[in-house]
């Protein structure tokens, strides 16, 4: 597997370089197209932005932020350039991280993180449980429905990551796998992005881009912004798509038992063995003087003979186990103690080298590593991870974090302590099996770096006291997008400052809730945004495209727009292909005389039609988890995409 992904890594750089050849040639072929020199900047700029998001030479939001500082130099490079004067007036370069759009999405983060705090998943689950039992064709239903309402009001990857421990103990008390119940509910997440106008990013931004239109619009063409519910009939319809197609071809395109029930506290052992193959047990290990060990290094055992050590005891000093307490540059020595996870067949290997004493049962570490209080647990690492690209080793996991590594399952494939898993760089949708301290796992659930999928371990309660507080600012919030003129941004963050004053969040937690990753690609494209409709690069497009279907009807030009969107949602961000698409179909519909507004509301909504890869982030969230390969993706998702450019044509047909 190292093998392979050093084969990979080592044919990147040649990818990279011919796809970088023929969009400079492109470029180039463009140049001598376009009617002004403005247009043919633009251009290049749009190629450059599209092939760093579909190419992921760098992380997004750097893409995102590397871009906008171009367009700020254009100023200073104008007449280098041949421009009279920058792409974009720099004046306005930074209105987007003051923008309704980004405020916005900051104050529903902080909302959802609120409600999380609460513990209200938990009753959430309970309740699903009660009504759904344990058929798989009432559960479906009723946890993709929930989470489709629940991410019309937060950003449906938040919604997904709430809800993955929820799936996760209802699939252990259910009996029912979770690759069976996690893709429909991680496409319904998606779908419910649809419902409000608050419920995913390309949606919150829309009416900014629209307002931004219209500054080059005659008052005659002049477009309305969206309220808050007129997306719902669409959003609904789509979400009733989604369940009902699954529930009907659920057994069709669902993979079959790649995973079989959730974790729990009183069945880890067997569920791992039942998902990962591995037979992992606790075992106490006693250092001889005379053993060949003494002198060495957690690192210089552990990897070659297949163990993980978790804990140790010097006489006369204090346990080590937890954040802080072993790194692989820890010294073994006689007398010492340790506690190792391994399968007893490595073990009795490892014990048979150095001559190590095994004792029966616990005793050093009867306590501490008692069930009640250290487990095997499950952890993903969701897109937005600090840690994607990184390895163990890296960041010194065991020390850092408190979780000892002792599995990596990816793509289906499970790998252990053997194959150097702690040296390989960590992908979004990773799987970790992890030995930990209880109170580690509960800490890093806070970590964004995370999402914790074991859910029925010994914890504090969080905070379901303030349940009561939590719903009165999210109602106050939704009330005040209603039924107020109140501008969108703060009526959100009424409500998200609510649920910190309140106590129902810290102010700590709600900087933590926040994806920055996110915030800053949608303010640093939003001056994009503004120099491709400025520049006139929007229109010049949207005249080429007329000339090819500026003759067919005007729902089949609106389904060609559709299909752009889910194209381009496919290989780079939904809020960069809405950027850039927005004011494009603006210009294709004057064109043919159809409304500019709803071309714009195609476009938005077309961006969430990202189900046949897992590029989105929910998608890549759920991955690890259900064990799902990229043919479950396209069985199940290819399907999904064209009932959702079928039914959202039809809605939008019949409502506008």
């Amino acid at each position: 597997m190292a093998q392979d992904s050093s084969a990979a890594t080592s044919r990147l750089p040649v990818k990279q370089i011919a796809s970088l050849t023929i969009f400079i040639l492109l470029g180039l072929f463009l140049a001598h197209t376009v009617p002004t020199i403005e247009i043919a900047w633009m251009m290049a700029v749009l190629l450059l932005t599209i092939y760093l998001f579909a190419f992921e030479v760098v992380e997004v939001d750097i893409a995102a932020v590397s871009i906008m500082v171009l367009l700020g130099l254009s100023t200073l490079l104008a007449p280098l350039m041949g421009l009279s004067e920058g792409l974009v007036n720099n004046n306005q370069l930074f209105d987007g991280f003051s923008s309704n759009a980004v405020i916005s999405i900051m104050a529903v983060m902080i909302i959802g993180a609120g409600l999380d705090k609460t513990g209200l998943m938990t009753r959430v689950a309970g309740i699903i449980l009660n009504i759904g039992g344990s058929s798989e064709k009432r559960i479906i239903p009723i946890i993709s429905g929930t989470v489709g309402i629940i991410s019309s009001f937060m950003q449906n990857v938040g919604a997904a990551a709430l809800f993955l421990p929820v799936v996760s103990r209802i699939s252990a008390r259910s009996g029912l796998p979770m690759s069976r119940l996690l893709m429909p509910m991680g496409f319904c997440a998606i779908l419910g992005g649809t419902v409000t106008m608050i419920g995913s990013s390309p949606l919150i931004l829309l009416n900014d881009l629209i307002l931004t239109s219209n500054n080059t619009l005659p008052s005659d063409q002049q477009m309305s912004t969206f309220g808050l519910f007129s997306v719902t009939p669409i959003g609904l319809a789509l979400l009733a798509t989604g369940i009902t197609y699954f529930v009907l071809a659920g057994r069709f395109v669902l993979p079959g038992d790649t995973k079989q029930g959730g974790s729990t506290a009183a069945n880890t052992m067997k569920y791992f063995h039942d998902v990962y193959g591995i037979d992992y047990e606790l075992f106490e290990l006693v250092i001889p003087e005379d053993s060949d060990i003494v002198g060495k290094h957690l690192d210089d055992v552990e990897t070659t003979y297949r163990i993980r050590i978790i804990a140790s005891k010097l006489l006369g000093q204090e346990t080590r186990v937890g954040p802080g307490a072993l790194d692989r540059d820890t010294g073994l020595q006689s007398g010492m103690v340790l506690g190792v996870v391994a399968e007893p067949a490595d073990l009795n290997i490892f014990i048979d080298k150095y001559g190590l004493k095994k004792r029966d049962e616990l005793r050093t570490f009867a306590d501490a590593l008692s069930a009640s209080k250290a487990g095997i647990a499950e952890v993903v690492i969701p897109p937005s991870s600090k840690l994607i690209g990184k390895s163990a080793r890296d960041v010194w996991m065991r020390k850092t974090y408190g979780i000892a590594m002792v599995s990596l399952h990816r793509d289906g494939v499970t790998m252990n302590e053997g194959d150097d898993i702690r040296n390989m760089p960590l992908h979004s949708g990773d799987t970790l099996v992890v030995h930990t301290a209880w109170d580690a796992l509960a800490r890093i659930e806070n970590d964004p770096n995370f999402v914790v999928v074991t859910t029925e371990y010994p914890r504090e309660e969080l905070r379901p006291h303030k349940v009561g507080w939590a719903a009165l600012f999210f109602i106050i919030a939704i009330g005040m997008v209603l039924f107020t003129d109140t501008k969108l941004s703060v009526a959100l963050l009424t409500g998200a400052i609510g649920m910190v004053l309140s106590g129902v969040i810290n102010i700590d937690e709600a900087y933590r809730a926040i994806s920055w990753k996110t915030v800053f690609l949608l303010a640093s494209l939003i001056p994009l945004g503004i120099a491709v409709e400025q520049s006139g690069t929007a229109k010049w497009i949207a005249d080429q495209t007329l000339a090819v279907v500026g003759d067919m009807p005007i729902w089949v030009i609106q389904g060609v727009i559709a299909l752009l969107a889910t194209f381009f949602t496919l290989v780079m961000s939904n809020v960069g292909a809405t950027v850039l698409l927005v004011p494009l179909a603006v210009n294709i519909a004057i064109g043919v005389g159809a409304n500019p507004a709803v071309f714009a509301l195609t476009v938005a909504i077309a961006t969430s039609n990202s189900f046949l890869i897992p590029t989105h982030q929910v998608n890549a969230l759920i991955m690890g988890p259900g064990g799902y390969r990229v043919p479950d993706y396209v069985r199940a998702g290819s399907i999904m995409t064209i009932l959702f450019l079928v039914v959202m044509i039809v809605m939008m047909t019949l409502l506008f």
